[in-house]
């Protein structure tokens, strides 16, 4: 890989003319100078001599300038990567969505989006994230304080967002709407999930038992059934799960902890599932 140093340069009288003394570090620059040529002629650029030579400037440091617009940079890397936006090249780009990356693992992370991959778990309620900014963000909502209030039921949040979605329990609006069979969600998520029925999306298969899996996370804690891996166990009563979120709800039986709470009527739970059967009676839908 080309060295990112650059090299000063240091002008001294020499006999009856002036000379440019360099430093030990002479061949180095040289050869960043003859690779620089290179990629210039191999992607066809309009190049003027002068223009591939390090340019001089006041403070001393060599400078490698961009033949088409006259930028200049300190490091011969950036050059190039700045000559790439010039003929149009795109280093890492999505072939899903288009969107260009500069840093290949950058791509790698925003590709989650599209397989539905969530590796990223919290450790506090078990819901899952396919980049780590997501559960960064998310964890937020088990320490931070919450100053958007819901002005019908009390209910408080950290974010406005959340209280914007929350605040459709009451209106009963409904805005993401499916373009397939006209279904209406409150959230984008449940949305998302919900369009996985019309395109049968099921990215991770198991080879034991054939059953499908749109997410990784479930995937994963399915193969656990076969294998009879359960590595998460209550310091309590010793009972083992295969997941951590599995046991966090375990744990509220021991410790009487209630965090899911009704909007409607208070009432509180230790287990989300059994909320969203108790809403069921609020909303009129049969279980």
């Amino acid at each position: 890989m080309v060295s990112l140093w650059c090299m000063s340069a240091v002008l001294s009288p020499a006999g009856a003319g002036r000379a440019w003394r360099w430093s030990s570090g002479l061949l180095e620059v040289k050869k960043e100078i003859e690779e620089l040529t290179e990629v210039e002629e191999k992607h066809h650029v309009k190049t003027e001599e002068k223009s591939l030579s390090p340019s001089l400037k006041t403070n001393d440091k060599i400078c490698f300038t961009c033949p088409q617009c006259g930028k200049s940079f300190s490091c011969k890397q950036n050059l190039d990567l700045h000559i790439k936006f010039h003929r149009g090249g795109k280093p890492y780009e999505c072939e899903q969505c288009d969107k260009i990356f500069t840093i290949i693992g950058n791509l790698n992370e925003h590709m989650k989006i599209h397989t539905a991959e969530k590796p990223h778990i919290c450790d506090q309620c078990g819901k899952s994230f396919p980049q780590k900014r997501n559960l960064d963000e998310h964890k937020k909502i088990h320490t931070l304080e919450k100053p958007y209030t819901c002005d019908q039921c009390g209910k408080s949040f950290p974010f406005k967002g959340n209280l914007d979605e929350h605040t459709r329990i009451h209106t009963g609006e409904k805005p993401h709407k499916c373009d397939q069979c006209g279904k209406s969600f409150a959230q984008k998520g449940n949305l998302n999930v919900h369009m996985k029925i019309h395109t049968r999306e099921k990215l991770h298969t198991c080879d034991q038992s054939g059953k499908s899996f749109t997410q990784k996370p479930p995937f994963n804690d399915h193969m656990k059934i076969h294998t009879g891996a359960k590595p998460y166990t209550c310091d309590q009563c010793g009972k083992s799960f295969t997941q951590k979120g599995a046991l966090n709800e375990h744990m509220r039986i021991h410790n009487g902890e209630k965090p899911h709470t009704c909007d409607h009527c208070g009432k509180s739970y230790a287990r989300k599932g059994v909320l969203n059967d108790h809403m069921k009676i609020h909303t009129e839908e049969k279980p």
